[in-house]
């Protein structure tokens, strides 16, 4: 019985000696993270409104010239929100872009933006008001110049932020276009009755339930969503149109062009890999080398530790609300 007690205190002592060596662990990790926390930023030297004013650190990219360019990327599908993580979130990815954007706005030596494009496009808004913003960094001063580069992919929405451009090129593997809006959602009224659910739903009109998807399709809900759909695209068109100098919409139907039928339509300007779009980019600014610059995102020890990469939880995204979409989804 002395031996049998003897291990349980021993055993004792080990979890309690685990539990103080945990403690500890915790404490000097909240230590750390109080101390260093804004250790990757200058946020407290930072005297102006930060959404208004964007701050990033710059990271030379690319030549030795004196004329600043921002390069910026435009890359996966053009949604706001936060995606969830195990540990932390994922960026929002719409805010970042258009962050950058401001920041090279309101930073009087950027004299170009040089946007990497490879999206499927997006949701309409996001996508519009990032080629809002493209237009705003050039208001202010004829001079300044949008240079847009496609690599992989710029279609949809993505194609319609590249109306902001003054040059458009894309890679020889590129796709681009699909000038054109989707709405989806599912239908489960036919499963829904096989598995004996039915729906309940109080509204406080006859259109409040459109697109319910455990009802039948009513024809006037589709009518009158077919009305939002033209529109938008309405509104995309007519900007390609003037954009590209195009005499008529009969390319502007939803289809996607390889790089070099997209430059046969006027769609794009030119074919070319990253070190054309640079060499183009110095012709039409006039000058010899150019100073290139990434932007990136001052981030403290206790951000840095939640932004870690981790694991992603998958998203049901089968029952989210029906939104019109610039997005390229074959």
């Amino acid at each position: 019985m002395a031996e049998n007690g003897s291990k349980v205190g021993c055993w004792i002592a080990i979890a309690i000696l685990a539990l103080m060596l945990f403690g500890s662990f915790l404490t000097n990790l909240g230590l750390s993270a109080a101390l260093f926390a804004g250790g990757g930023s200058s946020s407290g030297d930072y005297d102006l409104p930060v959404d208004e004013f964007p701050y990033f650190d710059e990271v030379w990219s690319y030549g030795e010239g004196d004329v600043k360019v921002a390069r910026i990327g435009l890359e996966g599908v053009i949604m706001r929100g936060r995606s969830q993580r195990l540990i932390g979130y994922e960026p929002d990815m719409v805010e970042s872009v258009l962050s950058q954007i401001r920041a090279a706005t309101v930073d009087e030596e950027v004299r170009a933006i040089l946007l990497e494009v490879d999206s499927p496009g997006g949701a309409v808004t996001p996508s519009d008001e990032i080629y809002a913003a493209l237009k705003e960094f050039k208001s202010g001063d004829e001079q300044r110049v949008v240079m847009i580069f496609i690599r992989d992919l710029g279609a949809s929405g993505a194609y319609y932020a590249a109306m902001a451009g003054d040059y458009i090129m894309a890679e020889p593997t590129a796709i681009v276009g699909s000038v054109g809006v989707i709405m989806q959602t599912l239908n489960l009224k036919g499963l829904a009755e096989k598995v004996g659910m039915s729906s309940v739903t109080i509204a406080s009109g006859e259109n409040k339930d459109m697109l319910n998807p455990f009802e039948e399709v009513d024809p006037e809900h589709l009518r009158l969503l077919r009305e939002l759909v033209d529109s938008m695209q309405e509104r995309f068109a007519s900007i390609v149109v003037h954009s590209r100098g195009l005499k008529n919409r009969d390319l502007l139907d939803g289809r996607v062009f390889t790089a070099d039928q997209a430059m046969e339509h006027n769609l794009i300007d030119g074919v070319g890999y990253w070190n054309d779009a640079v060499h183009k980019l110095k012709y039409l600014m006039d000058v010899d080398e150019l100073y290139i610059v990434r932007y990136s995102q001052p981030t403290g020890f206790w951000n840095a530790l939640l932004g870690a990469k981790t694991p992603v939880i998958p998203e049901f995204k089968a029952m989210d609300s029906p939104r019109l979409m610039y997005l390229w989804k074959p």
